[in-house]
Parts: structure tokens; C-alpha cells; sequence
């Protein structure tokens, strides 16, 4: 019994002190919330006012392109961008801020998004036709209101009663206009301008209460450092459109850069690199009051290039001076040139040292949008600049062909070393077609009895009418199957084109409605004409395999990719990645075992059309140091044009490199070989400007094979 009593009273105890503990504790509460609200109450606010959290995005830098030497060719440089945040500003106060930042802006010379389709003094549409109607549906205005009526149709939907000025009043819509299509919000920003200067930064930060919801941040700009050079190659990189970043928004936004075209565009997954973030601490009325880095980004990776820097700039600048000389009637007679392109190759690695285009294109002319002005410029240009004519155009290659008629009819065993064949000037096997040797039409003669090295040599069409028309085409596409003619490269570049292999097969694709696939068409394939068209890329992977012994080689222009932590991408990587992202398929032609005795006869030949009196292209090689083996090549091509061509590779004895030119409209295939001399004088350390001074000196001579 007193141990029951003994019980509640312990039980009593413990209530009481419980409620006196909770009294005591209410009223420690009941005097914090008097500090807070009533004794703090108006700093904690004015504390919470600054504590609106936003996060923006630190941009990687794009990885940068070099050469194999490690000369830089496009890099970033980090500008300063203005953006905008939606802030808690009354309407009133955003246009008044508006108007402040565009009149800092035009002070420092700065251009800003304009977007807005009305101009002023007088009113004008600066869109028409569908694009109008469209505009006029999208923002509900009546299909029939006038430039000045929508104008001011918008200023009341903006509420712009701070101004009476009509020029102001249009900057406050422009913006306003910009960030209601953009859909920015308190975390999401618009971009207004870009390449802010110091002068202008300076004053935004130290005035940043004129300014609602502005932030300035840094941002990799891409710079192309050699100007124009390699353009074709490298390609260029600009603001990403609609319907790219519907794509690929998971991991882009609206005012990013992506590469369009060239080495830009194909390895766009290596280059974009990895954003950071930064956290921003802003005030209710958009004013900034802290930032710090939350996350770092990591820059893109690097594209090494196969191209040497300087054998490239040679290799444009001697392209450009022949057309020109060409062009000019310096050769004695002048033609319409205005375009080609070379190719310099590795004749046993398949790696392109260099690769030129003419017309070439500037590449910041897109950085960053290109204007109405210079987009004109490169559309209406009939030789189409932005074409890499190197590798994307294809051209009957006429007699610089005639090596792979002679492999295939030497392998096929229709005429041998010994095989002489008598060249009477015409060819008069068909009754209803006898194609004549190009000195019966020029000389109205023959060239007599000739072997192979000779017909080579001196470029005898009759010879290799006869030896195509035993041997039978089966046999000629056979070999220039293996030589890489009629199919792509596999270059790490986009829009590749495969040419066209004459044969039956095409015939019966480009012409259903002619007359039949027949011999005609053999003689014609036999000299590179028919429907053979091949790029420049294909035929230098073609004198590198007659260089090199008839090896096969696997053409490329990256060296290699370097990740931001100096790390490698091996080679498997990027060609699994090259193929999937290009569509490109395995080479499944036939591996062949050409005749080295067979190949010297073919290589002699080209040995004497730089080398001996006779040779087409004598005139050009006579007096230069290193023994080169070459071929030259006039193509007939629509519109009575003549492509002209030479293709060669050095040193004969050992050869490193192959160079292929061709001159849309040439004329005459020698006319070209003197962009191979000067580009194998600055490739085998000769003193480039002697070289072009002799070339200035040897007078005109009418060999035109």
C-alpha cells in the first residue's frame, strides 16, 4: 500500500515538472518571435529581399583546332555578355531600366538583339508575304493593320508611358519584344548583347539599382586565328536554330554555339565541352548582391589536324595565283577560271598535309549570326565559296585517269611490256565513232609506235582506246575500284561526295533514256572521260597507292583528339565515331596484288612527263631539284569547259607525298603543274619565292594533254 502511494506521487512529480518545462520553453519561443518580428523585424526583411537564389551557366570554352605541328587555328577568347532575368519591378520601373541599359549600350558602341519586325520614321514591315502573316496571327493583330498601327499597339501592350520619344519608345519594345519571344522568367535569362566592353561593364556593375534583373557574365567566343585559312576544312560554328535545339535541348540552350559545317560540325560532341554552373544571389528588384562558382566547367576537347599550317597557306596562295594567272592569259591564252582546289597526301599514311578550296569563305563572318550582307555575298556567288571543292565536287579527270587503264591492262594480261601499239592519229575500229589522239587534232599526225611508259608519256589516247576496247570495261572498273575511284574517301569531313565510276551500271542510272551502254563508252572510260567524275580527295588516295606500290591507304585529317585532363581518344574510338556519325561503310573492294614491274613501267612514264623534252609537263619541272613522276589531265566538262589537272608525288626514287590540282575551267593541264612545284618547293624546304620567280620566266608552250 505505501508503495502504491509512494508511486503517484513520483507520477505527480514528473507532470509538474514537465509543465513547468513546457511553460518555460513557450516562453523562450514567444520572446524569439518578438526579437524577429518586432525588435529585428525590418533588417531580417531587408536580409530576406537579398536571398532570391538563381543558378547561371558557366559555358565550356569549345576545344581548339591545331595543326601537327600545334600551331593554333581556332581557339576561344572570353567576352563579356549582357543578359536579362525576369525581376519583381513593376512594369513601369522594368521599361524605365530598359531604357537605361540600351542608352549605356549605344553610348559604348555596343549592338543588341533586334528582332522586332516594324521599323520607324516611316513605319515599315521588315518582313513580307507569309512570314508577315504569320507574324500578324502569332501576336493576334488583324491581317489588314498597318506597320504604325501594330507599332503602337504594341507600346500599349508594354505599357510604355515613361517616354514620348518614338525612337526610345521602339528601343524599350525591342527588348521587351526580345524576352517575350525568348520566354525568360526569374531563372532563366535572355541574352541582349555581346562583346560587351570594359567601359560598359564597369558601369553596369558600379549603377546595378538602374538596371532590373541584368547579370554579366563571361563567355567563350570562337576566333578563328588564321583568318580564311583551311576554312573549308575547318568549317565554322554559330548560334544553334530552332530546329537543332528541338533536338538536342536536353543538353543546349537557346543562345548556344554549335558547329554548322567542316571539322566544326563533325565532331561537335568532342568540341562542346562541359558547362559549370554559378550560384547568383540577387535582390527582388534584379539588383545582383553575391555570385560564387558552384560547379567548374570543362572546355571541349582538342582537334589535332593532320594539316601542316604552312604547307596549307602555300598550298592556297599557289592555288589562288594560278587561277588568277590562268584567268589573266599569262599561259598565252585566257580562260574563265575562277575556281579549284588541291590536295597535298601522305602517300603511305593517307594523311592529308594539306587540302585548299577556291573561292574560300571567312569563318567569323558567322560567329555569332552571320549578317543579311554577307550571306548574300556567298550565295550569289556562282562559284559557291562555301563548297570545299577538294572533296564535295567531283570532275571528269580526263588523262591523268590513264594509269589505271594501263594497271588493267597489264593485270589482265591484254598488252604487256613488250606491247607496242601504232597511234595513226585516229581511231577507226567503229564505223559510227573513231575518237582521235589529241596531236591529230592539234598536229593532224600520229605518235607512232608507243609502249606503255611511252603512251604515259607522252598522254596517247589512241593507246588506250585500244587497250580498253581489248580488255573490255569489267576489267577497267576493277582497278579503279581499287584505286578508290567512284567511292568515298572516308575523310573526317561532311558531305563527301563518291564521284561516279563509268561502267554499265551507271550508264543505265544517269542515262534511262539515251541509247545503249556500248563501245563508245569504253573508249571514252579509258581516257577519264564517259561518266567518270571523281574528286580531288579521291585521286590524290589514288597517286599515293600507284606512289607507294599499290598499298591501300586509309585518308584522314585528325591526328588525334585531346580531352581537357590531356588525355587521348584512341584511334578505334574515332573511327567507330567517324563512321556512325558520317555513315560511312567498310571497304570491301577486292585487296589486289599489283605487279611491281608493271607499276614501274606506269611510274616511268610519269617520270618522263616532268623529266623528258616530250613530256607534257617538261616545261614546268625542267630545272628542279627533285625527280618528280606526274601526269597531266585536260577534261572535257559541260558548257565547253576544260578542267585542268595535274597530279604527281616526290621524291621519285622514295616518294612521301602525293599532290593532286585541279582548275575548274583550266584550259590545259600543264598550266596547273606549276602549283605542284611550288608547293613541293615549300614542302622539301626550297626557297618558295625563287621557284615562283623561275616559274615567271618559262614562256608559253602549247603541250596541252
Amino acid at each position: 500500500m505505501a508503495k502504491r502511494k509512494k508511486n503517484k506521487i513520483n507520477i505527480k512529480l514528473r507532470f509538474n515538472v514537465l509543465t513547468i518545462l513546457i511553460y518555460i520553453v513557450g516562453i523562450i519561443l514567444i520572446a524569439r518571435l518578438f526579437t524577429l518580428q518586432i525588435i529585428h523585424g525590418e533588417e531580417y526583411k531587408e536580409q530576406s529581399n537579398t536571398r532570391l537564389t538563381r543558378e547561371s551557366t558557366i559555358e565550356a570554352a569549345r576545344g581548339n583546332f591545331l595543326d601537327r605541328t600545334g600551331v593554333e587555328l581556332v581557339t576561344s577568347k572570353m567576352e563579356f555578355s549582357l543578359e536579362m532575368y525576369k525581376s519583381k519591378v513593376d512594369t513601369e520601373n522594368l521599361n524605365k531600366s530598359i531604357l537605361n541599359m540600351i542608352q549605356v549600350l549605344e553610348k559604348n558602341e555596343c549592338s543588341y538583339s533586334d528582332t522586332f519586325p516594324i521599323k520607324i520614321e516611316p513605319f515599315e514591315y521588315t518582313i513580307e508575304n507569309e512570314a508577315l502573316i504569320n507574324w500578324k496571327k502569332n501576336n493576334n493583330l488583324d491581317d489588314d493593320i498597318t506597320a504604325e498601327q501594330a507599332f503602337y499597339k504594341f507600346k500599349n501592350k508594354y505599357k510604355i508611358e515613361n517616354t514620348d520619344d518614338i525612337q526610345e519608345i521602339r528601343k524599350i519594345i525591342t527588348i521587351r519584344y526580345l524576352i517575350s519571344q525568348k520566354g525568360y522568367s526569374s531563372t532563366k535569362s535572355v541574352t541582349i548583347a555581346e562583346n560587351i566592353p570594359n567601359k560598359a561593364v564597369a558601369e553596369f556593375s558600379e549603377s546595378s539599382e538602374k538596371f532590373a534583373g541584368i547579370n554579366i557574365v563571361t563567355k567563350p567566343v570562337r576566333e578563328y586565328t588564321s583568318g580564311n585559312l583551311a576554312s573549308h576544312i575547318l568549317g565554322y560554328a554559330s548560334r544553334i536554330d530552332p530546329d537543332e535545339y528541338e533536338k538536342r535541348k536536353s543538353n543546349y540552350s537557346q543562345n548556344d554555339i554549335i558547329g554548322k559545317t567542316g571539322i566544326e560540325a563533325v565532331f561537335e560532341e568532342y568540341l562542346k565541352g562541359k558547362n559549370g554552373t554559378k550560384q547568383i544571389d540577387m535582390a527582388v528588384d534584379g539588383t545582383t548582391t553575391a555570385e560564387y562558382i558552384a560547379k567548374e566547367a570543362v572546355a571541349g576537347s582538342d582537334i589535332v589536324l593532320t594539316i601542316d599550317a604552312n604547307l596549307q597557306k602555300i598550298t592556297e596562295d599557289a592555288l589562288v595565283s594560278n587561277i588568277q594567272k590562268i584567268a589573266s592569259g599569262d599561259f598565252g591564252k585566257a580562260y574563265d577560271a575562277k575556281a579549284g582546289a588541291a590536295v597535298v597526301m601522305n602517300v603511305n599514311t593517307g594523311e592529308v598535309l594539306a587540302m585548299a578550296s577556291y573561292p574560300d569563305y571567312t569563318p567569323a563572318d558567322f560567329v555569332g549570326g552571320i549578317s543579311n550582307e554577307n550571306w548574300a555575298k556567298y550565295r550569289d556567288n556562282t562559284s559557291k565559296p562555301l563548297v570545299n571543292k577538294a572533296m564535295q565536287n567531283s570532275y571528269s579527270p580526263g588523262s591523268t585517269f590513264k594509269m589505271v587503264t594501263a594497271i588493267a591492262g597489264l593485270e589482265s594480261n591484254t598488252i604487256n611490256l613488250s606491247t607496242k601499239i601504232n597511234d595513226t592519229g585516229i581511231y577507226k575500229k567503229y564505223r559510227d565513232f573513231q575518237p582521235r589522239c589529241w596531236i591529230y587534232t592539234d598536229y593532224h599526225i600520229g605518235h607512232g609506235y608507243l609502249d606503255v611508259s611511252g603512251a604515259i608519256e607522252k598522254s596517247c589516247n589512241y593507246f588506250f582506246y585500244e587497250t580498253a576496247d581489248k580488255m573490255g570495261i569489267e576489267n577497267l572498273v576493277k582497278y579503279a575500284k581499287y584505286f578508290g575511284l567512284g567511292n568515298k574517301t572516308g575523310i573526317e569531313l561532311p558531305s563527301e561526295t563518291a564521284g561516279a565510276l563509268a561502267s554499265k551500271e551507271t550508264w543505265s542510272k544517269l542515262h534511262p533514256q539515251n541509247e545503249p551502254w556500248g563501245p563508245g563508252q569504253v573508249l571514252q572510260a579509258a581516257i577519264g572521260q564517259s561518266d567518270n567524275e571523281f574528286s580531288p580527295l579521291q585521286m590524290a588516295r589514288y597517286i599515293s597507292m600507284l606512289a607507294n606500290g599499290g598499298q591501300k591507304v586509309d585518308v584522314s585529317i585528325v591526328k588525334t583528339i585531346r580531352n581537357a585532363d590531356g588525355s587521348e581518344v584512341s584511334r578505334e574510338e574515332i573511327n567507330q565515331f567517324i563512321n556512325k556519325k558520317l555513315g560511312l561503310e567498310q571497304d570491301n573492294t577486292e585487296n589486289l596484288e599489283i605487279n611491281q614491274n608493271y607499276l614501274k613501267a606506269v611510274l616511268e612514264g610519269m617520270k618522263s612527263v616532268t623529266s623528258d623534252t616530250s613530256g607534257t609537263a617538261y616545261i614546268r619541272f625542267k630545272d628542279f631539284d627533285i625527280t618528280v613522276g606526274g601526269k597531266t589531265g585536260s577534261a572535257e566538262a559541260p558548257n565547253n569547259q576544260v578542267h585542268a589537272w595535274f597530279v604527281g608525288f616526290a621524291p621519285f626514287e622514295d616518294p612521301e607525298i602525293a599532290i593532286v590540282v585541279m582548275v575548274e575551267n583550266g584550259g590545259h593541264g600543264n598550266y596547273t603543274a606549276e602549283v605542284v612545284r611550288n608547293i613541293m618547293a615549300e614542302y622539301f624546304g626550297m626557297n618558295v619565292q625563287n621557284v615562283e620567280e623561275d616559274m615567271r620566266a618559262i614562256p608559253y608552250v602549247e603541250i596541252i594533254n
